[in-house]
């Protein structure tokens, strides 16, 4: 049966789901606001943690949204209404990315991915040499393009290629000393802001140098990360769109996090391995097939079983919520 009324505690849990989502670095680059009058959840972009260096057009602030949007959206049908969303609804107000409506009682939504949102991981840890079934790799798919994306599961000459960009884009990061101290910035205990990535999350090198983990300027340091051995025959996934707007980053953030979620459902982990997408000549070099028409690459995605990898801070709901009232009605 569905509550009537928003109030706060269901508010709370809405944007806490929402707030679950990964974010590049775990900069978590949103605000949310409540407007009592239409009963709907704008998001914001929170540009001042924007990564000037990393993101500089932002696409990946717009794809970590988008992954809180699918959250607030699977949380908004998990107690009983029907989310509805709009993407860049006041072209006048650039910083407003979403807006999700609790347009009235939904049919009975399926706990699995709700579960699994407070479940999810990223998990930058060797994983084992058990491969991904078929099946569970077509139900990825199938997620992906029902959020408007292709995800695309390369051969093992393609995964390899893949792999060389974005070591390269690994590369060119270390190399730049504005990108390694950016990354560096975000790397910290947990604080009462909520924010970053704690150095137990970040896991090791992989000391054969084939699988390209982020070292987030670890590589400056004396100590810097412990090396292992990585999975010899890595399933990478890349995550792509037919178009490339700002709408199409926010799809793409949609379809990215309904793809971790069900990886989530099955026990398969996943990392991102984000860095060739911060290069533009090398981004362009991940397109996918031309099977796929002129498709965007979005993410590259290492899927696999093994640790579920450390959690990550994240914000408090006063921290990311605006409102006025006590409660509303749908």
């Amino acid at each position: 049966m569905s509550p009537t009324t928003l109030d706060a505690s269901i508010l709370e849990k809405l944007v806490s789901a929402a707030v679950a989502a990964p974010s590049l670095h775990n900069t978590q680059p949103w605000r949310f606001r409540l407007d009592p009058d239409t009963v709907t959840l704008e998001i914001h972009a929170a540009a001042e943690r924007g990564l000037r260096h990393t993101d500089p057009t932002g696409r990946a602030l717009h794809v970590s949204v988008g992954c809180a949007i699918l959250n607030l959206r699977v949380a908004v049908a998990h107690v009983g209404w029907e989310p509805v969303t709009r993407l860049l609804p006041r072209p006048d107000t650039p910083g407003l990315l979403a807006a999700v409506r609790l347009g009235g009682s939904a049919r009975p939504h399926p706990t699995r991915l709700y579960d699994a949102l407070w479940r999810r991981h990223s998990s930058r840890f060797p994983f084992s040499e058990t491969p991904v079934p078929a099946g569970v790799l077509a139900e990825l798919s199938e997620a992906a393009r029902s959020e408007g994306a292709w995800l695309t599961l390369p051969s093992a000459v393609e995964t390899r290629r893949l792999l060389r960009l974005t070591r390269e884009g690994e590369r060119r990061n270390n190399a730049c000393a504005d990108r390694a101290t950016e990354s560096r910035h975000w790397v910290r205990e947990p604080d009462r802001s909520g924010l970053g990535m704690p150095a137990r999350t970040l896991g090791p090198q992989d000391f054969q140098e084939q699988m390209p983990m982020r070292d987030f300027g670890a590589h400056l340091h004396p100590g810097g990360l412990p090396a292992q051995a990585f999975e010899r025959h890595p399933a990478i996934a890349l995550l792509s769109t037919a178009h490339d707007r700002r709408a199409d980053w926010l799809r793409a953030g949609q379809a990215l996090e309904r793809v971790l979620l069900v990886a989530t459902t099955h026990g398969v982990r996943a990392s991102l391995l984000h860095q060739a997408l911060e290069w533009p000549d090398l981004r362009e070099r991940l397109a996918p097939p031309p099977s796929h028409g002129s498709g965007h690459a979005q993410m590259v995605i290492r899927l696999g079983y093994g640790p579920t990898g450390p959690s990550t801070p994240r914000r408090s709901v006063p921290q990311v919520l605006s409102r006025s009232g006590g409660s509303a009605r749908p």
